[in-house]
């Protein structure tokens, strides 16, 4: 059973009131126990287009621990369709438990070379793929396409108290470009890289149907790069769950909430952010 809208919920943290602040969380975490986070936004309207499209397959890219491959396994299993994982690097046995996971929603895995896998957005790699699982539709790594930003621009339209600023974190830039698109025009959205590389930018405006410029990437909490961690990060993490009761996912969250009270002083007093937990 989905939890639509994804409750939203107030946090009352001294280090916020000091600073003259009101926050938010976006509870996208609590959507759907098979769908983690809000991979459910990205996958909504890609599975209404493979479905309209005649396709009976699914096919995807991912890490060995990528939830989008869990989430898009789940969603083979509950609508139905067949479903098809392109996992960067060798097969491993025992697979972790997301690609267990995975395997018992009942997704083939299908192991690429590192370097195979960076051509995951060439036609010609990815039409190739597509004649050897039988015309499946093909959804880019993390949901990242138009349909997936669709989803994910609904996120706003959900939130009911007046908010000034909107914070999520960035992969692949799907989640900050449909946000931002939902803005009002006195509402702005910072996204928090989890991985190192300005191609982020990039990547948000390829994604946006019509490009805004109400949105910025803070890209100096990344602690290293993509599932890179610290003892600074873990004791963050730890912090927070002794004074919220949440574990925040060091791939993603952790780093945005570790980056927006790092950078208290970058909001104006009065300000009210939602922050998005996915």
């Amino acid at each position: 059973m989905f939890r639509l809208p994804s409750p939203l919920h107030a946090l009352g943290d001294d280090r916020l009131a000091a600073a003259g602040l009101r926050m938010f969380l976006k509870r996208d975490d609590l959507i759907h126990p098979d769908f983690p986070g809000n991979k459910w936004r990205k996958l909504k309207y890609n599975l209404e287009a493979a479905r309209a499209a005649g396709h009976t397959t699914l096919l995807t890219f991912g890490g060995a621990y990528s939830n989008h491959l869990l989430a898009t396994a789940a969603a083979g299993h509950h609508f139905p369709f067949k479903t098809v994982g392109i996992v960067r690097g060798e097969h491993r046995d025992p697979r972790n438990p997301v690609l267990a996971a995975a395997v018992r929603h009942g997704m083939r895995l299908e192991y690429v070379s590192r370097a195979d896998y960076r051509r995951r957005s060439d036609p010609a790699f990815v039409t190739k793929l597509a004649e050897a699982f039988g015309d499946p539709y093909c959804i880019p790594e993390g949901g990242a396409n138009r349909p997936g930003v669709r989803g994910c621009a609904e996120l706003v339209d959900e939130i009911d108290v007046p908010f000034d600023v909107l914070c999520c974190s960035v992969g692949t830039g799907a989640t900050l470009a449909g946000a931002a698109a939902g803005l009002a025009p006195t509402q702005r959205a910072i996204g928090y890289a989890a991985l190192k590389g300005d191609f982020l930018r990039d990547d948000v405006r390829r994604l946006q149907q019509r490009p805004t410029d109400n949105w910025e990437i803070d890209t100096g909490h990344h602690f290293g790069g993509y599932a890179k961690r610290t003892e600074a990060l873990d004791a963050f993490v730890a912090d927070f769950r002794r004074r919220h009761g949440i574990t925040l996912s060091w791939v993603y969250e952790a780093k945005m909430m570790y980056g927006i009270f790092a950078g208290l002083s970058r909001f104006r007093p009065g300000t009210t952010i939602v922050t998005v937990i996915a």
